[in-house]
């Protein structure tokens, strides 16, 4: 009899063990998106505000606003050439092999050798003009990829692009983005 229930027990136990066997190996094949298709919010979100708050947020618009002018004013000095007509001016670093050949939020598949870029606002297809502060170097790419998601950083550029206004061996470098040909 002990025979027969350990035999049943263990009739029972296979089907079940394969069947989460089979649940795990499916949860592990399903494609997650490279990052967020969304970029991350630019503030916060409001709160009802009484006089006391808004007086507080004009007056950090304001530093805000003086920050970014210093900015501006600093990097117009650099011997790469005026931000005047800039469209954006911050940081801005490459990527390349790890998305080599992967579809880009615009629907090409990536080809780090080439002239593209990743913005997080700029319509998919816009042609901008790089120009790399330290050095004057410019590079015209098309912006076809969302990114980068890294605090602190306004564009990723291919490899091609990167080579191109030679900020590879720094990997990130202050820049200024115009616009040539938007995408409406």
């Amino acid at each position: 009899m002990k025979q027969g229930l350990s035999l049943r027990r263990c009739t029972l136990r296979r089907p079940l063990i394969l069947t989460l066997c089979a649940i795990s190996l499916a949860a592990g094949c399903v494609s997650r998106p490279r990052y967020r298709t969304d970029p991350p919010p630019s503030q916060p979100a409001k709160k009802p505000a009484n006089e006391k708050n808004e007086q507080n947020e004009k007056n950090e618009k304001n530093e805000k606003n003086e920050q970014n002018e210093k900015k501006v004013r600093k990097y117009s000095s650099s011997p790469g050439g005026s931000t005047q007509g800039a469209y954006q001016v911050g940081l801005s670093s490459y990527y390349a092999h790890k998305f080599h050949g992967r579809p880009t939020a615009s629907g090409e598949i990536f080809d780090m050798h080439g002239l593209t870029a990743a913005h997080r606002e700029l319509p998919l297809g816009t042609v901008i003009r790089v120009t790399h502060l330290n050095n004057g170097r410019s590079v015209v790419v098309k912006v076809n990829d969302r990114g980068p998601f890294i605090e602190g950083r306004i564009l990723d550029l291919s490899l091609g692009a990167a080579i191109e206004i030679d900020m590879v061996e720094e990997g990130v470098a202050r820049v200024k983005i115009e616009i040539l040909k938007s995408v409406d």
